[in-house]
């Protein structure tokens, strides 16, 4: 018997969350009968069977972690065979009997939005060095959470021809606050707030409601372990990236689509 951790990447365009949900399609529930048909799980109780973080509908990975004790060999592409094509498990770890994976070292996220605004990239980056630290985050996410405070270690904003991209890493969040991060510096980036309401909203006595950018946008690029190293699978990488491919050629020709229709009705 021995336990193990493996990565799991998917795109959450067709899923209902990470998380299984009765009579809903999710990642987890894909994992889990993808899990017990190769033999390696049974009962889900007897084999410790956790994950590092629930992900909202709509909402991609490329670095979540589940693990499981197992007396079965772990056979990565034999298990991404029983997987929907958009769900791949790209590379496994050996980890203690003790390991708990939501107790990160640190976990990244990056949203991506397109950037068809005249966006004030100092102000968002000024803006998102407020952010960074430890603060009171209850305005960031649900007003009934335990413990509002957490400790961001960085944000980064990047800016790749009209798309923008903001990086966060921290060693824990609160549901949504990484949208509502990224919400708040698109704001300030558009001029609808300024610098001083981001540290307003650092604080307990302003109350703001923020409305979190869409789902879509957001991506865990990954979790870290301390003496934790996964070994990653360049075929299981390769087929995801070639799913990845398809799936954004396929938008890809709705937008354009699209954009024909918008500047046939602008005519």
């Amino acid at each position: 018997m021995r336990r193990v951790a493996l990565k799991v990447a998917y795109i959450g365009t067709d899923f209902h969350g990470f998380q299984r949900q009765p009579n809903q399609k999710t990642v987890e529930g894909e994992l889990i009968l993808a899990l017990k048909e190769a033999n390696l799980i049974d009962d889900l109780n007897n084999c410790s069977y956790a994950i590092a973080g629930r992900t909202d509908k709509g909402v991609h990975s490329l670095g979540n972690v589940i693990t499981f004790k197992t007396d079965e060999n772990i056979r990565i592409n034999y298990i991404n065979d029983l997987l929907p094509k958009s769900i791949r498990i790209i590379g496994e770890a050996g980890v203690p009997f003790d390991f708990k994976p939501r107790y990160a070292k640190s976990r990244y996220y990056r949203y991506v939005l397109v950037n068809d605004v005249d966006l004030n990239l100092s102000k968002i980056k000024n803006a998102s060095k407020i952010m960074e630290g430890t603060h009171d985050f209850s305005n960031f996410s649900k007003k009934s959470e335990r413990n509002p405070i957490r400790t961001v270690d960085n944000i980064e904003i990047l800016l790749n021809n009209d798309v923008l991209m903001i990086d966060v890493v921290g060693e824990s969040f609160l549901w949504n606050m990484v949208r509502k991060i990224a919400s708040s510096l698109y704001l300030v980036g558009s001029g609808e707030l300024e610098i001083k309401d981001i540290q307003k909203f650092l604080t307990h006595s302003t109350c703001a409601a923020i409305v979190p950018l869409p789902p879509e946008g957001l991506i865990l690029m990954d979790i870290k372990y301390q003496d934790v190293k996964f070994n990653y699978d360049e075929y299981a990488r390769k087929k995801f990236l070639s799913s990845l491919i398809e799936e954004y050629k396929y938008y890809c020709t709705i937008a354009a689509a699209e954009k024909v229709m918008i500047d046939i009705l602008h005519e």
